[in-house]
């Protein structure tokens, strides 16, 4: 099998972009990162990126008179580093539909709560507020419904009576770091697609809410 590229999208610290490096500096995924792409020039995870010797680029959105060409622009320093896979790694910008469905069925997600359950923003607080008992992680497919693409796999915490927003982030965090290696290797070994708005692991129709979750 060819050498996979994978482009990673940031604009903070970068904790899963550098599970994501550390999976492949130790074999658990069969791919290299071609580039780190970040909004945002002062994002911690370019330096991490640096420091593993990855291209970095900055596409800072003031440069651009709207999210039209900006996207544009994103897709075309995308396409100079032949990414067969991208993935947003914490990357705060709402994505045109043109742009989603450019790279469709190649780009991955992770988002900090059990979708479809809490969408958007303040996910930790939210569960905290409606008395969950379990919150956890998603990596879906990016469709052009925000957060609302084919979910591939989650996992779950529990849910303390003193937890607050933070010490949640920091337990579901831990989670993001495993499995978000995990499914970007299923992808690069061609073992998962997305296909009429479902995803597939090898050839099998996923349930709504991931991988051995139905």
């Amino acid at each position: 099998m060819m050498a996979r590229n994978i482009v990673v999208l940031i604009s903070g610290s970068g904790t899963n972009l550098q599970a994501i490096i550390d999976a492949c500096k130790e074999g658990r995924i069969n791919a290299s990162i071609s580039a780190v792409v970040s909004n945002k020039a002062d994002a911690y995870g370019l330096e991490r990126a640096k420091q593993a010797a990855i291209n970095t680029v900055v596409v800072n959105p003031k440069e651009y008179s709207d999210r039209e060409s900006y996207d544009m622009a994103l897709a075309e320093v995308i396409e100079q580093h032949k990414a067969d896979l991208i993935v947003m790694a914490g990357f705060m910008r709402i994505l045109s539909q043109a742009f989603v469905e450019r790279f469709s069925g190649k780009m991955l997600n992770i988002h900090p709560s059990l979708l479809p359950k809490y969408q958007g923003l303040n996910t930790h607080q939210r569960a905290i507020d409606a008395q969950d008992q379990e919150h956890g992680c998603s990596i879906h497919f990016v469709t052009p419904e925000l957060d609302g693409g084919p979910v591939i796999l989650q996992a779950k915490v529990p849910v303390f009576s003193d937890d607050d927003a933070e010490t949640l982030a920091a337990r579901v965090q831990v989670q993001e770091h495993a499995i978000y290696p995990l499914v970007v290797n299923w992808f690069v070994e061609g073992r998962l697609s997305m296909e009429n708005d479902s995803a597939l692991l090898d050839s099998n129709i996923l349930p709504t809410s991931g991988y051995a979750n139905s």
